[in-house]
């Protein structure tokens, strides 16, 4: 069982790095991204598309995660340029069952291993943070790209559920991560 921490650690993102990647805070300016990526046809999977009002609802709700749960979306950066590449991160809107682990990049960063190097960054940021054991992925039985990356990452299926009822649940196991 997953439960919230008593106190807030974190009403903001802290700052993880990886080899290639700083995962932060989001920003205003991130917004812009978000709002394009809800436009397209490509944000399907996510319920989409939206418009920049809806897309903002969203944005700032998940935003507003971190000094309500001490978790929520980290905007990826590219370290050597500065470029924002997408966003990962901790997500528990009303009605999910637990918090997720999930992700999004820019058109620019897919197939890059981005969304994969920042959610294990962030799977290991939660293993020692929070202490628990796991954190499931609710996927779109349809997304066949985020299903097997959160294969890759080490998550297995399981009968569990999802922010939908029809969702795939892939459960990542932190235990050894902390």
């Amino acid at each position: 069982m997953i439960t919230r921490p008593a106190h807030i650690a974190h009403p903001t993102a802290p700052v993880l790095e990886t080899e290639r990647l700083r995962l932060r805070m989001p920003v205003h300016a991130d917004f812009a991204h978000r709002r394009d990526f809800y436009a397209k046809e490509r944000s399907v999977w996510e319920g989409g598309p939206f418009s920049a009002e809806q897309a903002w609802r969203i944005f700032a709700s998940e935003v507003g995660q971190w000094p309500l749960y001490g978790f929520g979306p980290f905007s990826i950066e590219d370290t050597a340029t500065g470029d924002y590449l997408g966003e990962v991160g901790i997500y528990q809107p009303e009605g999910y069952p637990e918090p997720e682990l999930g992700w999004f990049v820019t058109e620019a960063a897919e197939g890059r291993g981005i969304a994969a190097e920042a959610a294990r960054a962030v799977m290991q940021w939660a293993a020692s943070t929070f202490g628990w054991d796991h954190i499931d992925n609710y996927i779109d039985p349809g997304n066949a790209r985020s299903i097997a990356l959160g294969l890759r990452l080490g998550g297995v299926k399981v009968e569990a559920r999802g922010a939908d009822p029809t969702d795939v649940v892939i459960r990542h196991d932190l235990r050894g991560l902390a």
